[in-house]
């Protein structure tokens, strides 16, 4: 995870551009490790630019960004390869795909280091013997991007600060392809032309991308135009396309029963669920296997200290999503290191009438004052996802009892609530602005921060999670109908509608989800990362009938993700299994903080008051 940033001044000017102090504060957040800035100033061809690197370093050596080669181009680089370009453990990813980049003298073969890729990333790329300013997201948009238009200016950055200017707003760099601003056509800045380099899908020919237009800009000045680049250049997709198939009407469906035993009776569908347990496990490795552990020892006892920090967390709910995740995890976390399983409540006001029972008044009047304070205040934070939660994590102390799992309650009043809005995350959250964008970046925000207590020898005590990395089941749903809007499309449009719905679901993540989690989580000075949305995954799931991925004839619980509950069960989550899908910001509680009355889609007014001074 780093915290990237350029800022392009299309004026002639002598003195080099300076970002400010909010902003650099935002992007150190993200990029604790180091910091650093460079300045491009070119009088002749009147442009300016200031790049801006912060890292958090999690592989290889540590290299400061912005980097540069001999040739001078500059390199901004917020990412994790996780395939399709050869990296050692000990290797910096953005040494490497530098490299590559400067051994590139066209446009072609700079589309074919990003097509190469698998895993998130997000860069910008400047090469000055071009004068040209390189930058995009990856394929599903799993690392965050904004852009904000004031002319003369241009700022491309991981995240944003609050802004003054109500005019030039932030807006996500949609995750369309890659784009190029040529600086030796820019005309006086009295215009600013983007050239769009789209992902063509594996199956499309050339003529039916060609013929796109660059309609998903949304909300740019009058100044900025972006175009299909002339050339008709792509990226290839990292994915293969849905398989779209609709089941012949007259043939009953062979797996509709409500026993997820009864389906892995079946031969064919246990081996597809051996595939799909087998390329998630790898997903998961890949994801927290080449961490820093055990860097720069100096002795034993430092070795030892090491140890015992997890390096891993996962925000748990004890859903079937957060279950696997951690028991894939528990594969390939070294035996000796904690897992984090991070698990975030909202405070819960007493309603009129109601009471702490009999039984809890009982122990708290025999127990003393203090005990009756713990009671109610267990009680207050009693929500939904703690109580699955415990149960998850019972479960995953019988398939391995010897692993050390921190079960980290996280609590949040509603004071601390609207008093870290305020300061951090509404920036954070911006351009989105609906309560659900609220609700779950709130959510995500302090689950990933880590602070909680945790039960350790049979007793409460203050926790903070260090660890660097924190896995998220953000996917699941989208793939495998999770979703309760999925079974009204079945239910009135059946297997082809809800084909079309998880389309849909896949190809707009990156706006609705991803970069907005990216940046809460980044805050924190820690990497999201994404199992579910594994190039590999979402191929193999691609490859699959809809019918294979879910039956929504069967109840809740079952139908939805019912391949993700098969592996659940064969991984030896029997309770966790069959739990029906719960969205984060009912099963946390904090969608009944506020403002009942609220619906998701809505404009969500305590971000908007503190988007704009």
């Amino acid at each position: 995870m780093c915290g990237i940033c350029c800022m392009l001044v299309l004026v002639p000017q002598d003195d080099p551009v300076i970002l400010g102090k909010d902003m650099l504060e935002n992007l150190q957040r993200r990029g604790p490790h180091c910091s650093q800035q460079l300045s491009r100033v070119v009088p002749e061809l009147g442009y300016n630019c200031c790049f801006s690197g912060h890292v958090l370093h999690m592989r290889g050596c540590l290299n400061p960004q912005p980097m540069q080669d001999g040739q001078g181009n500059v390199f901004l680089w917020n990412g994790e390869v996780f395939g399709g370009i050869e990296i050692n453990p000990e290797d910096n990813d953005t040494q490497i795909i530098l490299q590559h980049l400067s051994s590139c003298n066209s446009e072609e073969a700079i589309l074919s280091v990003f097509s190469s890729i698998r895993g998130p990333w997000a860069f910008i790329y400047y090469q000055p013997s071009t004068h040209c300013l390189w930058f995009g997201r990856d394929y599903f948009g799993r690392r965050s991007l904004l852009w904000q238009f004031k002319n003369p200016c241009l700022t491309l950055a991981s995240v944003g600060a609050l802004s003054k200017y109500i005019n030039a707003p932030w807006h996500e760099v949609p995750a369309k392809g890659l784009y190029k601003i040529d600086l030796q056509k820019q005309c006086n800045a009295t215009s600013l032309a983007i050239t769009w380099y789209p992902w063509k899908p594996m199956s499309s020919d050339d003529e039916s991308v060609s013929h796109r237009e660059a309609q998903f800009i949304e909300d740019l000045p009058h100044f900025v135009s972006v175009f299909l680049n002339e050339s008709k250049l792509y990226l290839t997709a990292p994915i293969i396309p849905m398989n779209c198939c609709i089941p012949d009407p007259s043939i009953d469906q062979k797996y509709s029963v409500t026993n997820l035993d009864i389906c892995l009776s079946d031969e064919n569908r246990k081996k597809l669920v051996h595939r799909f347990i087998g390329v998630l496990s790898d997903s998961v490795r890949q994801r927290v296997l080449f961490l820093p552990r055990n860097q720069n020892p100096s002795d034993s006892a430092a070795r030892v200290v090491n140890s015992n920090q997890a390096k891993v967390a996962i925000l748990f709910s004890g859903g079937v999503d957060s279950m696997v995740l951690s028991a894939l995890a528990d594969r390939h976390v070294p035996p000796n290191e904690p897992i984090d399983l991070l698990n975030v409540a909202f405070e819960q006001q007493e309603r009129k009438g109601q009471r702490i029972s009999k039984k809890k008044q009982k122990q708290s009047n025999t127990s003393g004052a203090p005990e009756k304070e713990c009671i109610e205040e267990k009680t207050a934070f009693n929500v939904p996802d703690r109580i699955t939660g415990h149960c998850g994590l019972k479960e995953l102390q019988i398939i391995n009892p010897s692993r050390h799992w921190n079960f980290i309650e996280i609590n949040i009043t509603l004071e601390e609530l609207k008093e870290m809005r305020q300061l951090r995350i509404s920036q954070l959250v911006q351009p989105l602005d609906t309560v659900l964008d609220d609700s779950i970046g709130c959510a995500v925000w302090f689950a990933a921060r880590g602070t909680g207590i945790n039960i350790i020898n049979g007793e409460m005590q203050p926790y903070i999670s260090n660890a660097k990395v924190v896995l998220t089941g953000i996917g699941a749903d989208e793939q495998l109908a999770g979703y309760s809007r999925h079974r009204i499309c079945y239910k009135t449009s059946g297997f082809k509608g809800l084909v079309n719905e998880l389309e849909m679901e896949l190809s707009r993540i990156s706006s609705r989800n991803l970069g907005r989690d990216d940046r809460v989580i980044g805050d924190h000075g820690k990497e999201a990362r994404f199992p579910f949305l594994d190039e590999a995954v979402v191929s193999f799931l691609n490859s699959l009938p809809v019918w294979e991925k879910a039956d929504l004839t069967l109840p809740r619980g079952i139908g939805e993700k019912l391949l993700l509950r098969m592996a659940a069960k064969e991984l030896g989550l029997s309770a966790s299994a069959i739990l029906p899908k719960r969205a984060m910001q009912f099963g946390s509680r904090i969608s009944k903080m506020e403002n009942h009355r609220e619906k998701a889609s809505d404009k969500c007014i305590r971000l908007l008051q503190n988007m704009v001074h």
